[in-house]
Parts: C-alpha cells; structure tokens; sequence
C-alpha cells in the first residue's frame, strides 16, 4: 500500500510541475497570432503592433494569421482547436467575445469557457462616413435624404454582427431609416467602395477611415462614442449630433484557448501589460485610431467579458436580431 501511495504521489508531483516546465520553455516556436478580419483594417493595424512588441519579449517570432469570414467565427473555431499551448492566440473584438453569442442560433464556440482572456488591448470609437457625391453634410441631411429615398442607400460592413453592422442598425433603430446591407471581409475593401461611390455609406473604425478622412475622399458626420476623439475635435459624437442617446464603442482583446496553463497565461497577461503601459504602445494605439483602455486581472477580464455579452445581448435583442444568424 505504501508503494502505491508512493506511487501515486510522484505521479502527482509530475502532473503538477508539468504546467511549470512548460511555462519555463516558453515559447518553444513562432507564436501566431490570428486575426478574423482582412490585412489593413483596425484589428490588423493593432494585432501587428502588439505582435512586433511581443516578439521583443518572447525572444521568438510572432506573427500574423488573417482568417476571415462569418464574422470572425472562422479565426475563432480555429484557435479554439489549436493546442493550449500559448504559441496560437486571437484577436478578439467585442463582437466575438460579447456579440455572436445572441446573434447566431449555433455558435460553434463558447467566449466564456472556450477562451481565456490575457488583456484588452484598447477601445474602439468609430465613424459614420459617407461618400462625398451624396448630398448630405450632417446626420439630419441623413436621416431625411434616407427617409426621402427609402431603399436607396446601401451601407457596408465586415460582417454580420461585427460593429460596422451592428452600429448602423442601432442607428436605423433609433432614427428610423431604411437601408440595404452590403456585407465585406475587411474594413479596407469595404472602405475602398465608399469612396469608389460603389456604397454610399458605412460605420468605420478609425484607423483605416483616417486617409480617407484627410483626403476629403469621404466625409464624417458622426462619432459613435459619448465623447469627441482628440485626433477629430471636429467630428461631434452623435450623441450630439442628431441621434440623442447613442452610446456604441467596440473594444479589442487578445485571448487563448481555455486550457492554457496557467503560468503561460500569467506570462502574457504581464507581458502584454508591460507593452500597453509604454508610451510608445500608447501612441501608436491612439495614431491607429484606437484609444487605451485600464486593464483588470485575468479574473476580472473574464467578468468584463460576461458583463459585456450581457449588455450587447439586450442591443440585439432589442434591434431584432437575436439568432438571426
């Protein structure tokens, strides 16, 4: 019996500090980072910054892996059945984590259990722009040349369920116009037609409008945060400016699978701290259109993510989209 238990007790003492040499060895390889959306959009610009930044403190490359489609449920599965290892992480936006458990009938991932989260990486204001050819200059000239031409305009997103979409039908909801939807892989090519002319219309995120925006190739009427962006003194919220009330900012979070150990996840939750508290990582998430946000332990991170699906869970509801998809 004394055998046995002696036994059972190395076997124990192996399984326990296995978690722990693991955490010492890593990485052992390149790390991937996934990302769902196409290359040149506002997840794509910060998951390449975090990545250049990590590879400095890993000591091993980091890459990029654009999976799109099905709004973002393709990259999420993915990483999802990667090994729980740490050398396979998603770029995480509020929709997958928060958004596409009440948009979908099946979703084929769980955010709560099927990820754990290692930091917010910053929060996500974004711009309703339209193409300069359509004569409207403010979101009233909107809202009436919308109810004036119903079924006329056409606006983009990356998705269903993604912010670019899911904006734009809080805002049909709350002003009561009618549009057509136009769905893309990315905020770049879908960015591309409204100024092409091809769609009138789209809610962006903020670092791939900018050129646009500068370039007078499209024009802002609204910011979709409470508050004005820095970087845009000059585009007023729409809270502000015609739709009294409206509240929506996305947010982006690096995750990975659930059964990571946890001395890894500890790793990179400090990790991906130390960069977001420097001041070159603060820049350049405010540059890319971003704005920092305040980071809790893993644990409270885990809750946000709960409080989150909660809250964009009424907004679906309450847009009349709930296991639409």
């Amino acid at each position: 019996m004394s055998r046995l238990r002696l036994a059972f007790g190395l076997l124990a003492a192996c399984l326990a500090a296995a978690p722990l040499a693991q955490a010492q060895d890593y990485p052992s390889h390149t790390v991937t980072i996934v990302n769902p959306f196409a290359p040149g959009g506002g997840t794509d610009l910060l998951a390449r910054m975090v990545a250049q930044k990590l590879e400095q403190r890993l000591g091993k490359s980091v890459v990029i892996e654009n999976k799109t489609g099905a709004g973002s449920i393709i990259a999420a599965v993915a990483v999802q059945k990667s090994a729980p290892d740490g050398h396979t992480l998603l770029m995480a936006p509020s929709p997958t984590m928060a958004v596409n458990v009440s948009l979908y009938k099946n979703l084929p991932y769980d955010p709560l259990n099927d990820f754990i989260p290692l930091a917010l990486l910053a929060q996500t204001p974004f711009v309703l722009i339209v193409n300069p050819d359509l004569p409207v200059k403010s979101v009233a000239d909107l809202v009436a040349y919308a109810k004036a031409n119903p079924g006329k305009l056409t606006f983009a997103s990356v998705g269903p369920g993604v912010p670019h979409h899911l904006f734009m039908e809080v805002f049909k909801s709350m002003t009561g116009v009618q549009m057509g939807h136009a769905p893309y892989r990315g905020s770049l090519p879908a960015l591309n037609d409204v100024v092409g002319g091809h769609i009138q219309l789209m809610f962006c995120d903020l670092g791939p409008a900018a050129g646009a925006i500068a370039a007078g190739k499209v024009r802002p009427l609204g910011i979709s945060s409470t508050f004005r962006v820095t970087e845009y003194p000059n585009i007023p919220p729409l809270n502000e400016a015609g739709v009294p009330g409206f509240d929506a900012v996305s947010w982006q979070m690096i995750v990975a699978p659930a059964k990571t150990p946890r001395p890894i996840v500890d790793r990179l939750h400090r990790e991906l701290l130390s960069i977001l508290a420097t001041q070159d990582a603060k820049d350049q998430i405010t540059k890319s259109g971003f704005l920092p946000i305040d980071n809790p332990s893993v644990e409270g991170l885990q809750a946000f993510v709960k409080s989150e699906t909660e809250r964009w869970g009424k907004v679906v509801r309450a847009a009349g989209f709930a296991g639409s998809q």
